[in-house]
């Protein structure tokens, strides 16, 4: 290119200077600009380089892979068997492609919800992993319409995510995990009927667990990791509702009557309790009493033996002197006195002083 620019602007001056008649006027001599070497060459990288860049920025033959995902290249249709990790990663546009697929955990609620449609969806921006779907419904053992609440915790398995993806497509939870979790949720509370379901909740919970566990983990390769599965609540038609508020009340009602038939009992054995424990305070304290009495009469008895002991003829005799004496000293005064003999003991006579009147009719009346 330069060259030829050069050779341009020599043939403008050679002509503008040989050119000297008519009425033209004068052609300015244009000097030639002078090329710095290697000008042209420079150029000539920039534009590869450019073409490099925009056809980087077209294609774009490379993808950043972050944490909790896993990437699955395929070449010309066929997946890679290992997953890439975690980082930045080349690829030939055209000929390979990178799928990236997330592995974190991500959850399947069955709710009843107005907002919840059939279909599943994805919410906050779609990379949250959080499905919304209706209630499982299920027919108990009498075919009566039960509808249940359940969430189910899981996760991609990040080493067969290749092999996952190749078999089921991006939709593989649509594939894997809902059948199987309304399969067996339907299986296993189907054997009760409606009235059991609540009653016998935490039984049928531990049920559910084990056989979407089981199932989930029979699939080759082993595609999800199942985390946990949560029973939130069943739903039960409002006749069955009726029926289930009704005999909790009839039970309620039991055991009000069984507890106020223990309290009357606690009620009549605290009363006898009280009854027999007055009777025996009273046999005690007639009991006491009569104790008393024995011992003041045993005393007593004690005594009147004791001075029996004492009693001997010679003191007989003095206390019959003593009262004799006595006799006769009431003689002396009262001569009229009508004395009347008892036989032995320590007073043998009795006098009467007949000096008064009242005293002697009474006497004679007796006599």
């Amino acid at each position: 290119m330069p060259a030829n620019l050069n050779d341009y602007f020599n043939k403008k001056n050679n002509n503008s200077s040989g050119d000297n008649g008519g009425n033209e006027p004068p052609r300015i001599n244009f000097k030639k600009p002078k090329m710095p070497d290697g000008m042209g060459k420079i150029g000539t990288l920039a534009y590869v380089i450019i073409a490099i860049i925009a056809v980087i920025a077209i294609t774009q033959p490379f993808v950043i892979i972050n944490s909790g995902e896993v990437g699955i290249k395929s070449t010309a249709g066929k997946y890679e068997s290992n997953p890439m990790q975690p980082g930045f990663h080349f690829f030939i546009p055209f000929i390979q492609k990178v799928i990236v697929v997330d592995t974190r955990v991500r959850l399947i609620n069955y709710t009843s919800g107005e907002d919840m449609g059939e279909n599943a969806r994805l919410i906050s921006g779609g990379t949250t992993g959080i499905i919304r779907k209706n209630s499982i419904s299920v027919l108990d053992a009498r075919n009566l319409p039960v509808s249940i609440d359940i969430t189910v915790q899981y996760r991609l398995n990040p080493e067969n995510a290749p092999q996952t993806i190749a078999a089921w497509g991006l939709s593989w939870e649509n594939k894997i995990v809902d059948p199987v979790v309304r399969d067996v949720v339907r299986s296993i509370a189907g054997k009760y009927t409606a009235e059991e379901l609540p009653t016998r909740r935490n039984e049928i919970a531990t049920q559910i667990d084990q056989g979407i566990r089981k199932d989930i983990d029979a699939q080759p390769n082993r595609p999800v990791e199942l985390l946990t599965v949560q029973l939130r609540e069943i739903i039960l038609p409002e006749k069955v509702k009726e029926q289930i508020e009704r005999v909790q009340i009839a039970k309620q009602e039991a055991e009000r009557t069984k507890y106020e038939v223990e309290r009357a009992n606690q009620e009549a054995l605290k009363k006898a309790a009280l009854a027999e424990g007055t009777a025996k305070a009273a046999i005690i304290e007639a009991q006491g009493k009569a104790d008393a009495v024995k011992i003041e009469a045993d005393a007593q008895a004690y005594a009147n033996k004791e001075v029996a002991k004492s009693l001997d003829s010679n003191l007989l005799n003095l206390k019959q002197i003593e009262t004799q004496g006595k006799f006769n000293e009431a003689l002396r005064e009262n001569k009229d006195a009508k004395i009347f003999l008892t036989p032995g003991g320590a007073v043998p006579n009795i006098w009467v002083d007949t000096k008064d009147k009242a005293r002697q009719s009474a006497v004679e009346t007796t006599r």
